[in-house]
């Protein structure tokens, strides 16, 4: 294989991440630097800015348009934040796997208040997460949650501008462009739960292409992996997209993995969440467990303003 063409979208993380699946390749493969090549695809989640993600159809946002370039040829594989690709692929797609994980808390960012907690009474919250924005309301009903939408820099400023009081990013974002000094705190994680694939970076390719799996191996990561197919599983069985408030984690111990699972109600006023710990080698099944007891616990009616 003499050229690899690598899809992502086009904001600073998205470079990164797809800079840094570039930079492995060259290493570990030995293909010339000038022979991996980054193309910057527009999605739909890029284009439409000014209404929130749960509007414009949840599933495939950010993904759809550089899924096409696969399976037209015109790329080789396709660079994503795991937490943005769908449970379902297209017919003919598959990911290839993820590199290590890194942190997948979330960051409070604030010019107004230290931490979470210390934000004044009915301070403004602006999130593009539905996640984020149901998991602020539950701990702290006062405060406003506004669409905040646009990528890190954009938000900073808007920040900045006054325009909200404080925002939430993921920590692997900031890490990932070298600015992890942005945070003004890190949430806790049993209070905020992150997204399924929060802080792992997916590699998306056509099925059974040898040329590029084997190009792959060395980089992708069996652990991250292992967390992922539990968490997916998770969400594939809630059915869920950027338009349900659905939180989660897999850790791994030994031959053991522990997920732990939430879903709640857009406002945060109702929250169902449970641990479910099993062996690693049945991660998809934990991951389903965990989906059918929250799914039952939730009732018909749990689910009626996702959809």
């Amino acid at each position: 294989m003499k050229r690899i063409r690598i899809g992502t979208r086009g904001s600073p993380l998205a470079l990164a991440q797809a800079h840094a699946v570039r930079d492995g390749l060259v290493a570990s493969s030995g293909f010339d630097p000038d022979a991996v090549e980054v193309v910057v695809i527009k999605t739909t989640g890029d284009k439409v800015l000014d209404r929130p993600l749960s509007e414009l159809g949840g599933k495939g946002l950010f993904t759809k348009e550089i899924e096409d370039g696969l399976l037209d040829g015109s790329l080789d594989l396709a660079v994503h934040s795991a937490k943005d690709v769908p449970t379902v692929l297209p017919d003919g797609l598959a990911l290839a796997g993820y590199l290590p994980r890194e942190d997948v808390r979330d960051a409070f960012i604030s010019l107004k208040a230290k931490t979470f907690d210390d934000l004044p009474e009915g301070a403004v919250v602006g999130t593009a997460s539905l996640r984020r924005g149901a998991l602020a309301k539950r701990l702290r009903p006062d405060l406003q949650v506004v669409n905040f939408r646009g990528n890190v820099q954009s938000r900073l400023r808007k920040l900045e501008a006054g325009e909200v009081d404080a925002t939430l990013l993921a920590m692997a974002g900031l890490n990932r462009l070298g600015r992890p000094d942005i945070a003004t705190s890190v949430l806790d994680m049993e209070r905020f739960p992150p997204a399924l694939g929060q802080g792992a970076i997916a590699i998306e390719t056509r099925e059974q292409d040898a040329p590029v799996l084997e190009a792959l191996g060395p980089l992708l990561d069996r652990a991250t992996a292992t967390s992922l197919a539990a968490e997916r599983a998770f969400l594939e069985t809630l059915d869920g997209s950027c338009r349900t408030p659905i939180a989660g984690h897999a850790t791994l111990s030994g031959d053991g993995l522990s997920l732990h699972g939430l879903i709640a109600t857009p406002d945060g006023a109702r929250v169902e969440e449970m641990v479910l710990d099993g062996k690693a080698a049945d991660a998809p099944e934990i991951g389903r467990a965990v989906g059918r007891e929250l799914k039952a616990r939730g009732g018909p009616e749990f689910f009626v303003d996702w959809v």
